[in-house]
């Protein structure tokens, strides 16, 4: 009897490969059936079996924002479409799923209408959550709600935008003007990126929790903070080019990335809890004192953990938008020279009214907020930067609950939703034939006496939309009106010969190589007389790829 079920089992054995081989080619079969299937539903770029989209995306990482805008302007009015990065039966249509869209109607569905059911979800929260908390870019529901309310009392304070004002004109008068100085000279250059977020990231440091780091200081030597911040920054974007469980598995071995985001958020935290021990001890005007006197929804004061946190998420918010914002608007500028001389006889025609004809007198002092606040074509010039060139390119959205967007695209509960700001302004059919040229008055009335805000604020989302608008949107135009005519006033930049403007892919918009320019001094002498309007230039048309050589 053991012979004979011995012979069986052997048997088996023997056809077992056979049956396996059978029984794959059944499954891989049915698995191209349905991946086809998928993929006849789906409009966005090519994918391919078990990897999706990714591949494309890879591909096109050095081009990605401009890759999506191709992808969006294919789908023709429609601006939106949709891939799978997870292919697999069951999986596909919700985590795998990924919906992208600039279709204004869609953006405001999701910023505003349908505002709940498009949170920030548990991917990004968790990523963000070593580096920002629960801070409020990084939360949802009530605690996002306490934070937006105590923090809105603030941002609509005028003592708020003097102490703004204050901080940045300090910083320009004793330490950028100097350094610019020094570096005009032909044979010398200078990354104006650089300078830029050193200059911003003080002036936000100073206005956050009254510290200045003074980063921007005349031999731009390295700072702990600064530098921690910044890897910290970096090794928390690289948590989302992988499958969540690989940096989790690299968080618990602290190995690679997690480890360097290990030890930059020991160096932040070391030095936030000194700025709060600071503040304590001496209460000043800052955000951080601020916030100390408030209360919680049970009425006690916020813990240091949260502190640390609102501290941080407004670090984050103040320094690498303006700064990059800046940094492609001094690169337009570079390329329209008959918009610096608009935006610079602007800056004339104000202080030839507050402090006379001596030009003298015009670069004794950074212009102050009344008259930073009448420069209404540099910020018509700002305002189009950013909708060519927004700080944050894009952001995403969970799904909470199935939804159909105004286009009728269905979006099933736990997919993802990414908005493409930066292919909102590339669309004509969102902002005309002419979206490709930098055209500041496209902001203007008629008249050109008044700055006017796009009249469907959902083509201009570079400040966000709905109840997640920027609440430093007037602060940020202020800072950067600030550093911009403080710039023009003195000085002329132009882009080093051979020097190549690329975007670096991150959450926000930097150059790849830094920006790179000579400076010269700048004659005021043609701007002491009402100057004669100025012939226009052809159309300056933005490069369709990221890269611009000089």
């Amino acid at each position: 009897m053991a012979t004979v079920l011995l012979d069986a089992a052997a048997g088996v054995l023997r056809l077992h490969p056979y049956a396996v081989a059978a029984a794959a080619a059944a499954l891989v079969s049915a698995y191209m059936v349905w991946f086809w299937a998928l993929t006849r539903r789906l409009s966005g770029p090519k994918m391919w079996p078990l990897v999706g989209s990714l591949p494309s995306v890879v591909l096109n990482r050095a081009r990605v924002h401009d890759w999506i805008v191709d992808n969006l302007r294919s789908t023709g009015e429609a601006a939106t479409y949709q891939t799978c990065i997870l292919p697999l039966p069951f999986l596909a249509r919700r985590q795998g799923l990924v919906t992208v869209t600039c279709n204004p109607r869609n953006l405001e569905h999701i910023l505003r209408a349908r505002f709940d059911n498009y949170p920030k979800g548990p991917m990004w929260q968790a990523a963000f959550h070593d580096l920002l908390g629960q801070g409020i870019f990084n939360s949802d529901g009530e605690t996002w709600v306490l934070q937006r309310k105590t923090a809105a009392l603030e941002f609509t304070t005028r003592t708020l935008r003097q102490a703004m004002a204050r901080w940045a004109n300090r910083i320009i008068k004793y330490r950028l003007w100097g350094i610019l100085a020094d570096h005009c000279d032909a044979a010398a250059s200078v990354d104006l990126q650089d300078l830029l977020l050193r200059l911003t990231f003080d002036n936000i440091c100073g206005l956050t929790f009254g510290k200045d780091p003074e980063t921007l200081s005349p031999g731009l030597q390295e700072n702990p903070f600064a530098n921690a911040f910044d890897s910290a920054t970096e090794a928390t974007l690289q948590r989302f080019l992988f499958p969540s469980f690989l940096w989790r598995v690299k968080k618990a071995l602290g190995v690679g990335s997690e480890r360097s985001l290990r030890e930059s958020l020991a160096i932040v935290d070391r030095y936030m809890t000194e700025a709060i021990a600071a503040r304590k001890a001496t209460p000043s005007d800052d955000l951080l004192s601020r916030f100390m006197k408030k209360r919680d929804g049970n009425g006690r004061a916020f813990p240091e953990d949260v502190l640390q946190w609102i501290a941080l998420n407004f670090v984050l918010a103040g320094r690498d938008t303006s700064s990059v914002a800046l940094s492609w608007f001094f690169w337009l500028l570079m390329q329209r020279r008959d918009v610096e001389r608009r935006v610079v006889a602007e800056i004339a025609s104000v202080l030839r009214e507050t402090r006379g004809d001596d030009t003298g007198r015009w670069t004794e002092e950074p212009l102050d907020f009344d008259e930073l606040d009448r420069l209404v074509y540099l910020k018509a010039a700002l305002a189009e930067t950013l909708r060519l060139y927004p700080s944050v390119p894009q952001d995403s959205k969970y799904v909470v609950a199935d939804d159909v967007l105004p286009d009728g695209t269905v979006v099933p509960a736990g997919s993802a939703i990414t908005y493409s700001i930066y292919s909102v302004g590339r669309m004509e059919s969102i902002w005309g034939k002419d979206c490709a040229e930098f055209r500041p008055e496209r902001w203007l009335s008629a008249d050109g006496a008044r700055f006017e805000p796009a009249k469907d604020a959902y083509r201009f989302v570079a400040f966000n939309g709905g109840p997640r608008t920027c609440l430093g949107k007037d602060l940020a135009y202020l800072q950067m009106k600030s550093i911009a005519s403080a710039v023009l006033l003195r000085h002329s930049v132009e882009l080093v010969p051979g020097h190549k403007v690329e975007q670096k892919m991150s959450l926000t918009l930097f150059m790849k190589n830094g920006l790179l320019v000579h400076v010269k001094p700048r004659d005021l002498a043609e701007y002491v007389a009402p100057p004669e309007e100025a012939p226009q230039q052809g159309a300056f048309v933005i490069p369709t790829t990221t890269a611009a050589a000089a």
